[in-house]
This record gives C-alpha cells, sequence and structure tokens, in this order.
C-alpha cells in the first residue's frame, strides 16, 4: 500500500528549510519608503545594526548595506544561487565582470563553481513613492564534480520564462512560473550547463504558484521514485494538500512519486515549490563556500585570500546603476541584453 503523499508539515523558519539538493532558501519582503539622492531609503536609520541590520523595523532591513539596502560583496564557492525577484530591482555586479539590472519577474541563476564575488543590491529608484522589494533566493548545490566549475552567469528574462495558466472544473485558475524543470509538461529554460538541474536525472523544478480563491490543482508526480519535493505556503489563509489542512507560514514537504492535489480556500494563495533527486554526497559548509570536507572548505578560504576569486574591478563593494538604468545585463564576455 503506498504512503501517504503528504509526509512532513513544519512551520516556516529563517531561512526557509530546504533538503537536498537545496541548501538555503529565504523571502526577502521589504515595504522600503521612497529612496534618496543615493538609492537608499529616504528615511532615518538611526536605531539600525547597520551592515548587519535584519530586524525588519518599519518592515524593511538593510540587510548588510550601510547606504544602499542589499548585500555588498562577498563571496562563494561550490554552489549557486537562484534570484527570483517578484518586486522591485536588484543591482548585480561580479568578480567575473558581469553587472547587471533586473528584477520584476526577473530571475538570476549564478553558477560560483570555483569561486566567485558578486554583490545584490537594492536600490530605491522611485523618489516620490514606496519601493516595495520582494524576491526568493535559493542555494542550490553542486555535485563533487562540478565544484570547481568555472563561473557562469545566467539571466533567465520575464518575458521569456514559461507560464501556464491551469483552470479546473469550475473555472477556478492556478498560475504557474516554471524557472526549472518539466512538471508543466514544457522545458522551462535552460539552466546553466554545470548545475545539477542540467543533469538529466536530476529531477529538478522550481515553480511559483497563485491559486485563485477555491482552485484545484494536482501537482504531477515526479519522473523519479528518489526525488524529494517540498511546497511553501508563504501566502494565503487555507489550502488542503492531499486531503489535510495546512495553515499558512508551513513548509510541506510532499511524496515525490505520487500526484498530489492542492485545494486552496478562499483567499488567494501563493507556493514556491523546489524539487529535485538529492545528490546523495557529504555537505562541508562555511558561510558562502560549500564543497565535500573540512579541507576544501580551509582551501577555499586559503584561495579566496590569495586570489580574491579574481579581485574586485568595481571600485566600491555595493555599486549601483543610475536611477534611471533599465532591465539589463552586461557579460563578462562583453555581451550586453537590454530589457
Amino acid at each position: 500500500m503506498p504512503q501517504h503523499p503528504l509526509l512532513k508539515i513544519q512551520p516556516l523558519s529563517f531561512p526557509w528549510q530546504t533538503i537536498d539538493p537545496f541548501l538555503f532558501c529565504v523571502h526577502h519582503n521589504d515595504a522600503y519608503p521612497a529612496g534618496n539622492d543615493r538609492q537608499g531609503p529616504q528615511a532615518s536609520l538611526a536605531g539600525r545594526n547597520l551592515g548587519q541590520d535584519f530586524g525588519g523595523k518599519d518592515g524593511w532591513s538593510m540587510y548588510h548595506g550601510e547606504t544602499v539596502p542589499g548585500f555588498p560583496a562577498h563571496p562563494h564557492r561550490g554552489c549557486e544561487t537562484v534570484t527570483i525577484v517578484r518586486d522591485g530591482r536588484i543591482d548585480h555586479s561580479d568578480s567575473a565582470g558581469a553587472t547587471a539590472r533586473f528584477g520584476d519577474g526577473d530571475v538570476q541563476w549564478l553558477t560560483a563553481g570555483k569561486g566567485i564575488v558578486h554583490c545584490e543590491m537594492f536600490p530605491l529608484r522611485h523618489r516620490d513613492q514606496p519601493n516595495p522589494t520582494e524576491l526568493f533566493q535559493i542555494w542550490l548545490n553542486l555535485p563533487a564534480k562540478n565544484k570547481m566549475a568555472a563561473p557562469h552567469f545566467t539571466m533567465l528574462w520575464n518575458e521569456d520564462i514559461p507560464r501556464h495558466v491551469a483552470t479546473d472544473a469550475n473555472g477556478h485558475t492556478t498560475r504557474i512560473a516554471c524557472i526549472a524543470g518539466t512538471l508543466t509538461g514544457d522545458a522551462c529554460l535552460p539552466p546553466p550547463p554545470d548545475s545539477w538541474a542540467s543533469q538529466p536525472d536530476a529531477d529538478v523544478a522550481i515553480l511559483t504558484l497563485k491559486m485563485e480563491a477555491g482552485a484545484r490543482w494536482t501537482l504531477p508526480a515526479a519522473r523519479s521514485v528518489q526525488t524529494r519535493r517540498q511546497l511553501y505556503f508563504f501566502a494565503g489563509a487555507a489550502l488542503t494538500i492531499a486531503g489535510q489542512s495546512v495553515a499558512p507560514g508551513s513548509v510541506i514537504e510532499v511524496a515525490g512519486d505520487q500526484a498530489v492535489e492542492l485545494v486552496n480556500g478562499v483567499q488567494e494563495a501563493e507556493l514556491l515549490l523546489l524539487q529535485g533527486r538529492p545528490i546523495g554526497e557529504p555537505v562541508a559548509q562555511y558561510g558562502p563556500f560549500v564543497m565535500n570536507t573540512q579541507e576544501e572548505i580551509q582551501q577555499a578560504f586559503a584561495d579566496y585570500r590569495r586570489t580574491e576569486f579574481g579581485g574586485w574591478p568595481w571600485g566600491v563593494s555595493d555599486p549601483v546603476h543610475p536611477r534611471d538604468k533599465g532591465r539589463f545585463a552586461l557579460h563578462p564576455d562583453g555581451r550586453v541584453e537590454e530589457r
């Protein structure tokens, strides 16, 4: 007799709980005020622990930023970051020479591989209105064979990301944005070449779901019985998964080898799905470095001290683009994408 498809329910922590092959997931949702002349908050920063402000005072945080909110230059090795921007703009720069401004549905997928330094700043472009900023950042592990791959910078632009509308028998819709995987029937945009998600049998999927009040939608079974998947119910009032009531603010692990029906309550609901076949290798992590052994972590620190992973070409640790700059990406090879 098959097991019940709902395996575990937990309240969401900070960061959100993840399972192999994922390492980290955080939901930033900041109600930033109007911006000042430097694209920082047009508000007093008194009482904030600048450089380490995660307090959410007045509904927003500066994080590691001291002038502009965000995350000034910091290194990574041995993992990937997937940044899904739902609202606002992100200014990226890195030690490979890439830089970008993206947001409003865009996704950046960065393979750190053997080492990269990057920054992610949240410029408050509007001086005469608030600057809400909402994003997910997800860390995906790399298998040992690819941990020392060359860094790779990929933009998945909002206009190109496959989106599907599923309508149930009562006419209620579930809107699905496909960042990775084939669960919706069509392949998503290709992940970076050395990603675990690029392996045909890895069965990685990243989806965002928006369900109308009363909507029903069935999550198809995964391709592999080894696949693990979690649903993050982060907005809404009530949801039933595989016949069991689930409260908002929950992470739900469901069986990968079974289809699972989701039935929404009386208020629009939103979920994030992370799915993949586990890499199944030892994980040694210290801050932004993710390797397989402690010796490799020590080597990562030694390499970073010696090389700075290529050096930082941007002058300041927290560069932002001009206020009126649109969405774009400059790649290390000089290729420019404008949106």
